[in-house]
């Protein structure tokens, strides 16, 4: 092979996202707390990675890790790499990092209310991000607004660009958000839980809207969320999280067939299923205890006190990630 053809080769190897040993911690009274403490994620272009586990496992640290936009202090990523398209995010200054936020990585919070700013139209909040990396004038900008909100089905965009947040429903400012976050073709989207807030139908709709999105545009998304049912339908690989760790990383139908770690093999059983329970009337299976404390954890499995399975040995040292099948890796002493 010539070297061009290797340079070539190098540059469709490269991942799009790849983050490695990501530690983020936070200052507080008590110590040092690790909220993402040697996180390593993948993602290819065009892909949907599902990041899953309870409130408090780091998901939206690591989100925030990746943008950039955790406060330092109290907050400081003390180790680890996010490499984007093989360019080291962590060192960037500020200045360059506002280059790449909205306009090749965006992020779709979970609240819209909190997230939109209430003073501004809708149609300047996303117009704002297409004048600073578009270099469009205002009319040019509140032009494409309205296209981006015809983009997410929302009913006469002309006018609506001139309303403010608290005019729209719950389900309109998180299609509001998509907008925003869509509005200069990135090419990852990570999406924070981005229904939590919503009932069950609008719910479907965001999910669907999202996918018919990626599909149109191309990008990677990056779907956090504490739902296992979601990331069922949307993903194609999953990234389990518990206490600041990746536990369990699979394609999505391998890991629903043969979870291996007992975190995830808990997450599945809490899932209602309407095939079984219809006809034996099973109760759902809860995961006994909490997330442990972050804050200077002990040595050892931190699912451990959690485990029915746990032995001795899963006290003395942190389990590193092992593959166990074809691209399903696990952190676990035990072969489960």
């Amino acid at each position: 092979m010539g070297a061009n053809a290797a340079d070539v080769l190098g540059v469709l190897v490269v991942a799009l996202l790849e983050i490695k040993g990501l530690r983020t911690h936070f200052k507080t009274d008590d110590g040092w707390l690790h909220a993402v403490d040697g996180v390593d994620i993948t993602i290819d272009r065009g892909e949907t990675v599902g990041v899953v586990g309870e409130s408090g496992c780091g998901k939206s640290v690591t989100a925030k890790t990746v943008m950039k936009l955790i406060d330092m202090p109290p907050g400081k990523i003390v180790a680890g790499q996010v490499l984007w398209k093989g360019r080291d995010l962590v060192p960037l200054p500020p200045e360059a990092m506002q280059k790449i936020r909205a306009k090749e990585i965006s992020i779709i919070f979970q609240e819209p209310m909190t997230s939109l700013n209430p003073v501004f139209t809708v149609g300047e909040q996303i117009a704002e991000s297409l004048r600073l990396h578009e270099g469009l004038s205002r009319r040019e900008a509140l032009d494409r607004a309205v296209d981006m909100l015809k983009l997410v089905r929302i009913p006469t965009p002309e006018r609506r660009i001139k309303d403010y947040p608290h005019q729209f429903s719950g389900g309109m400012r998180q299609r509001v958000m998509i907008a925003i976050a869509l509005a200069c073709k990135p090419q990852l989207v990570i999406a924070d839980e981005p229904t939590t807030a919503l009932d069950v139908t609008i719910q479907a709709q965001i999910l669907d809207l999202l996918q018919r999105l990626k599909d149109e545009m191309g990008m990677a998304v990056m779907l956090i969320t504490h739902a296992m049912g979601v990331v069922a339908e949307v993903a194609q690989r999953v990234v389990v999280m518990y206490a600041g760790k990746v536990v369990e990383e699979a394609p999505v139908r391998e890991l629903f067939a043969h979870p291996r770690h007992p975190y995830t093999q808990g997450l599945i059983r809490s899932i209602p299923r309407i095939d079984l329970d219809a006809a034996h009337k099973t109760r759902l299976e809860a995961i006994p205890g909490t997330v442990p404390k972050l804050i200077d954890p002990a040595e050892g499995c931190r699912f451990a006190a959690r485990c029915k399975h746990a032995q001795p040995a899963c006290m003395l040292a942190t389990p590193p990630l092992r593959e166990v099948a074809p691209g399903h890796r696990v952190a676990c002493i035990l072969d489960l």
